[in-house]
C-alpha cells in the first residue's frame, strides 16, 4: 500500500488542475485529515519493480497527488491489487464482507462491475447531471444492463479494441503484401500458412494459457454471427448461451489450435505472446489495442500494423470490431467519507484529466466529447480508430465485459481447454450455460 502526498505537482500537466475548485471537498477542520483508499486492479495505476508508485507513467497516482494538492487535508491512498482477474475478484470479495474494503474501487466494465452489484452505491443520484450526460458508456455500468437500472460505475476512456498485430518483414518475406488485410477469418488462416510454408516463422504467436485469447476471439466471432449486442441479450436471456454460433465459433478456435500454424507451445504459455512476435517469429498476434505502445517502441512505425480480427466467411455482421468499454470506477457501500469519493470520481471525469489519461497510456481515447483527439499521438491508436469509424456493424461488447464473474472466470478456463483439444466446444458451451443460469438464478 502506497500513500501519496504532495510534492510531486510538477510531474503533472497543467492541464490536471482545469475544474479543481469546482470540486473540491469542503474544507477540513484544522488537522483534521479525510482519507480516502482505492483499489485499483491494475488498470489505471503503475507501479516500479519495487511495488512503489511510478509517478511518471501512473495515471491514476498523478491523479491522487493533484487531488491532494488542490484540497488540503485530503490523504489519497491507492493499493494495487495486481491483475490476476479472479484473484483480485476474491480479494475484493472477502474484504468487503469483512468490512475492511476500500472507498472506490477500479475493475473492468461490464459483468466485472454488475457482479458486485451488491456491495456499490447507485451513482446516478450523486453524480452531477453534467457528468452523466457527457460520459459515454453508463448502460454497460447498469444493473442487469437494464436502462433503468441502477449505476454501479462510472466508465472512464474510450475502451479497448481486440486487434491483430501483423509484422511486416514477415509478411513480405512470405510474399504477402501488409496492406491486403484478411477480410475473412478463413482468409487469415491461408495467410498463416503460407507464413509457415515459406519462412521459418509461424503464422501466429499465440499464448492462451489463462485463456484470454479465447475470449478475444470467441466475443469477435460471435459478434460477427449475432451483432454487437449479443452478449448483452445473452445477459437478458434473449440469446441462449448455447446458441449454435457460440459452438460455431468454438469449433473454429479449436481448429485453429489444432491448425499447426501457431508457436508448439501455445497452449501452455501464459503472459502473452509478444516476444516471439516481436522477434520475428510470427506474422500476426491477436491481443488488444492495450498493447500499441509495446509494438510501436519494438517496430518503430510503418512496420507494424493491425487489423480487427476479421470474422468467419459468411457471417451476417462482417464489419465489426470487438472490446469496448472497459474501465469503471465504483464507490462502495462501506465508503467512509463517500462525498470525498463522488468528488475524486468527478475530478477524473473533467475532460482536461481524461485528455491525460490518453496522453499517458495511448491505448484508448477520450469518452467525453470535450476530449482533444490531438493527444492520440500513437499512429497505431489513429490507424485503429479509423477502422472503429469504418465499422458499420458496431463493436461487440464482449462476453467476459457482460458475463458473472463466476462464468466469466470459467470462460477462461473453458477457453484454454478448447485451444488444447481437452473440451468439446458442444461440452465448453454447455458448461458456460449452466454457470449463467446457477449465477442469474442466485441474483
Amino acid at each position: 500500500m502506497n500513500k501519496r502526498h504532495g510534492g510531486a505537482l510538477g510531474l503533472l500537466t497543467v492541464g490536471v488542475l482545469v475544474g479543481l475548485t469546482a470540486c473540491a471537498p469542503a474544507t477540513p477542520a484544522e488537522g483534521e485529515v479525510q482519507e480516502l483508499l482505492i483499489w485499483d486492479t491494475g488498470i489505471l495505476g503503475r507501479t516500479l519493480e519495487n511495488g512503489d508508485p511510478d509517478l511518471e507513467n501512473s495515471f491514476l497516482d498523478q491523479m491522487a497527488v493533484a487531488f491532494e494538492e488542490a484540497n488540503p487535508g485530503v490523504e489519497v491512498t491507492t493499493m494495487q491489487q495486481g491483475q490476476d482477474i479472479s484473484t483480485n475478484s476474491a480479494q475484493f470479495q472477502a474484504a468487503m464482507i469483512a468490512g475492511t474494503g476500500p472507498d472506490i474501487r477500479i475493475q473492468y466494465a461490464g459483468g466485472p462491475t454488475i457482479s458486485f452489484g451488491d456491495f456499490f452505491v447507485d451513482l446516478e443520484p450523486l453524480l452531477s447531471q453534467e457528468t452523466l450526460d457527457s460520459l459515454q458508456g453508463f448502460n454497460v455500468n447498469r444493473e442487469g444492463y437494464d436502462p433503468n437500472g441502477r449505476i454501479l460505475g462510472m466508465p472512464y476512456g474510450a475502451g479497448n479494441l481486440f486487434t491483430i498485430f501483423q509484422n511486416h518483414a514477415v509478411l513480405e518475406e512470405a510474399g504477402l503484401d501488409p496492406e491486403d488485410t484478411p477480410e475473412t477469418w478463413e482468409e487469415l488462416l491461408e495467410n498463416g500458412q503460407q507464413v509457415v510454408d515459406n519462412t521459418d516463422a509461424v503464422g501466429f504467436s499465440v499464448a492462451n494459457l489463462e485463456g484470454y485469447v479465447g475470449a478475444w476471439f470467441i466475443s469477435a466471432l460471435v459478434g460477427g454471427e449475432l451483432g454487437e449486442s449479443v452478449f448483452t441479450r445473452m445477459y437478458a436471456g434473449d440469446i441462449p448461451v448455447d446458441d449454435p454460433a457460440m459452438i460455431k465459433a468454438y469449433q473454429a478456435f479449436a481448429d485453429w489450435g489444432a491448425s499447426g500454424l501457431t508457436n508448439p507451445d501455445a497452449g501452455q504459455l501464459g503472459g502473452g505472446g509478444a516476444p516471439l512476435f516481436i522477434e520475428g517469429g510470427a506474422a500476426y498476434y491477436l491481443v488488444g489495442s492495450w498493447e500499441n505502445n509495446l509494438m510501436l517502441e519494438s517496430f518503430g512505425e510503418g512496420n507494424v500494423s493491425s487489423f480487427f480480427i476479421p470474422t468467419l466467411e459468411g457471417a451476417p455482421y462482417p464489419n465489426i470490431g470487438a472490446g469496448g468499454p472497459e474501465i469503471a470506477l465504483s464507490i462502495t457501500n462501506t465508503a467512509r467519507n463517500q462525498d470525498l469519493a463522488v468528488q475524486f470520481l468527478e475530478f477524473l471525469a473533467d475532460p482536461a484529466n481524461q485528455d491525460i489519461f490518453v496522453e499517458i497510456y495511448q491505448t484508448q481515447g477520450s469518452n467525453h466529447p470535450d476530449g482533444d483527439p490531438s493527444k492520440i499521438q500513437n499512429p497505431l491508436l489513429r490507424e485503429q480508430f479509423e477502422q472503429l469509424a469504418a465499422s458499420t456493424d458496431g463493436v461487440t461488447f464482449a462476453f467476459d465485459s457482460v458475463m458473472p464473474q463466476a462464468t466469466i472466470d470459467l470462460f477462461y478456463r473453458v477457453n484454454a481447454g478448447v485451444f488444447l483439444g481437452n473440451i468439446t466446444p458442444e461440452d465448453a458451451v454447455a458448461q458456460l450455460k449452466a454457470s449463467y443460469e446457477q449465477e442469474i438464478a442466485n441474483q
